[in-house]
């Protein structure tokens, strides 16, 4: 093996992006943000190179325009297609299979980052080697911060977060606001060892990742975030870090239609047949 080829797989961080008949505006944002990322970490740090794999799940198009913005910043791609639609979690595995990086970012096909957010995380792994998984401070389109980190959750939970129309969901405040973790989760302090975290961004040591053998396949949408969390916790700990920071610009599975509802009720039933079902 080269030295180049030696310090890649030492050092490296490598990207999966799983799209399904992406939104090809949004796909190229959030690409495009995660490439001036990129650069940024190159300034700082030459010796950490950075590869995106793009997961083809299906309806991916246009994909020289994609790629030509990604060669201006010189950043290397791979395409991962021709599998159909495996789902979320099976599909990031397939991307998790072939990196061997130091670092690997999960990331939605509908997040921004900001430009310092990878160089930020980088010196957070560097300066605490018993983190495995780092979430970062994920907001709004309004730059709002979104909630994402939860405590275990109820069945009642669930239904009141994901179907309940806001009025009704304003009965429930002080329940979401404890299940959100809204007593700790702030733009200030780092949050050790949130229960569970967003699969829109999840930053992991690749050893750890596959020590767990990535996303468990069996969820096609839905919950593999929850359960890949919890499982995280038995090998490294988890931190929230606000000084990462990323824009989230997904919604609800209530607003998606009912194959959404289908698919979440039932990847709700895979998780708490898992790990033990808590009503309210």
């Amino acid at each position: 093996m080269n030295t180049s080829a030696l310090i890649s797989e030492i050092e490296g961080l490598s990207v999966s992006v799983v799209v399904y008949r992406p939104d090809p505006v949004q796909l190229a944002q959030t690409l495009d943000s995660l490439a001036v990322a990129r650069d940024a970490l190159m300034v700082a740090r030459p010796y950490l190179p950075v590869d995106l794999y793009l997961v083809d799940n299906g309806g991916l198009s246009d994909v020289s325009t994609l790629l030509s913005g990604l060669r201006a910043h010189e950043m290397p791609a791979t395409i991962i297609a021709g599998h159909g639609n495996v789902g979320y979690g099976r599909g990031h595995n397939l991307a998790i299979e072939r990196s061997a990086s130091r670092y690997h970012l999960v990331l939605n096909p509908d997040v921004d980052l900001d430009r310092d957010a990878l160089i930020k995380a980088v010196d957070f792994f560097e300066a605490h080697p018993e983190v495995g998984l780092l979430t970062p401070q994920i907001c709004d389109d309004k730059g709002h911060i979104q909630y994402l980190c939860r405590r275990f959750p109820t069945l009642l939970d669930l239904f009141v977060r994901g179907f309940l129309p806001a009025g009704a969901r304003s009965f429930f405040a002080r329940r979401l606001a404890r299940y959100e973790m809204h007593d700790v989760i702030n733009e200030r302090d780092v949050v050790w060892d949130p229960p569970i975290v967003s699969g829109c961004f999840m930053l992991f040591r690749t050893n750890v990742l596959k020590r767990l053998e990535g996303f468990d396949p069996r969820y096609f949408l839905y919950f593999e975030d929850y359960d890949l969390s919890l499982r995280t916790h038995d090998l490294a700990r988890v931190a929230y870090l606000p000084i990462v920071r990323v824009l989230h610009h997904g919604g609800g599975a209530a607003r998606k239609g009912s194959a959404h509802l289908r698919m979440f009720a039932g990847s709700a039933v895979r998780f708490f047949n898992r790990f033990g079902w808590k009503l309210l």
